[in-house]
């Protein structure tokens, strides 16, 4: 799954086997808060550093006009958005790619836990800023 052309891929791929761990162990058909438990387990059995339901502000014309939260800010540079849904829609994949933009990340992983295979989409921030 370590596929070298891609940023960060050597951690997106350890992201994605803990994302199948959990899945492989309880299913589909939770809530999205047991997943995002799940993960927070399997993440730190890996040794991966991140800050769960990470807050970060939303600006707008360099005016601050609220905060979302991301359900995992991994190495403070890649951006972790669970689901589970029976199928992603393209409401989801927005929003994961909102939060790229709107935290200048130029990576992100949408994971989907509510179908009955994995789903996952690694994203790239087309408007990513390098050293901003």
């Amino acid at each position: 799954m370590v596929n070298e052309q891609y940023k960060y891929s050597e951690l997106t791929a350890k992201i994605i086997g803990c994302a199948m761990k959990v899945h492989a162990a309880l299913g589909n058909g939770f809530q999205e808060v047991i997943y995002q438990r799940a993960m927070a387990i399997e993440i730190t059995d890996e040794g991966i550093d991140f800050s769960r339901e990470h807050e970060m502000p939303v600006y707008y014309k360099n005016q601050h006009i609220g905060t979302r939260r991301v359900d995992f800010l991994v190495h403070g540079t890649i951006s972790v958005e669970l689901k589970a849904v029976i199928q992603l829609e393209d409401v989801h994949l927005a929003q994961a790619i909102n939060y790229l933009e709107a935290y200048n990340l130029e990576i992100g992983l949408l994971i989907n836990f509510g179908a009955r295979s994995l789903q996952f989409k690694r994203l790239n921030n087309k408007k990513f800023k390098s050293g901003l």
